[in-house]
């Protein structure tokens, strides 16, 4: 459980900077320059990305259950993760879905946490899903207060959305029905 609060503190505590100490983290962009400062975020998030992995997957060796859910409920966790691919692709596609949302990446972060909190229901994926809940709507919560930064995306299209739809329907598909077990070793409808 120490691997993956660390990786949690690190992986959110660098995502973080923008929400809690912006000026703070402008000053060290600008002191070690643009590229030098993506790479110490990179490899930072990377870390903790990495400590989250390995500290979940010992975490599931010996769980801890919090509660129980009924059985109806991998039926809604299976219903809200299916805008959740689509948010993904909205956010670098600019169209109607994205004008819409306002933050898909955001959006589709707390629904993908919201559905597996539903479904899961051990210490560490409190942990894991419930932090990466809170975070995504601490950081929507905070876009209000603050200007968002300039993403690479796209060229604006009204075929966006269409190819949002449908590749994010793809890799849901792709996911449900291979990913997740060949990744995370669960398959997401035989419980």
């Amino acid at each position: 459980m120490t691997l993956l609060i660390i990786g949690l503190l690190l992986f959110f505590g660098i995502h973080s900077l923008s929400i809690v100490a912006l000026p703070q983290r402008d000053r060290l962009r600008a002191r070690f320059g643009e590229g030098p400062w993506k790479g110490i975020y990179a490899l930072v998030s990377l870390a903790g990305f990495l400590l989250i992995l390995k500290g979940y997957g010992d975490a599931r060796a010996t769980p801890e259950l919090l509660y129980s859910t009924p059985g109806w409920t991998r039926h809604l966790m299976a219903t809200l993760m299916l805008p959740v691919f689509p948010l993904l692709f909205a956010a670098y596609l600019p169209g109607r879905i994205r004008s819409m949302v306002g933050h898909p990446m955001l959006c589709a972060t707390a629904l993908w946490s919201a559905a597996h909190l539903l479904g899961n229901t051990t210490l560490a994926d409190a942990l894991l899903f419930g932090s990466f809940l809170a975070w995504a709507l601490l950081d929507w919560w905070s876009l209000t207060r603050r200007s968002p930064r300039a993403m690479r995306m796209a060229a604006p299209s009204r075929w966006n959305d269409v190819i949002a739809v449908l590749a994010g329907l793809a890799v849901y598909v792709l996911v449900v029905f291979w990913a997740h077990l060949a990744v995370i070793g669960v398959a997401p409808f035989t419980r």
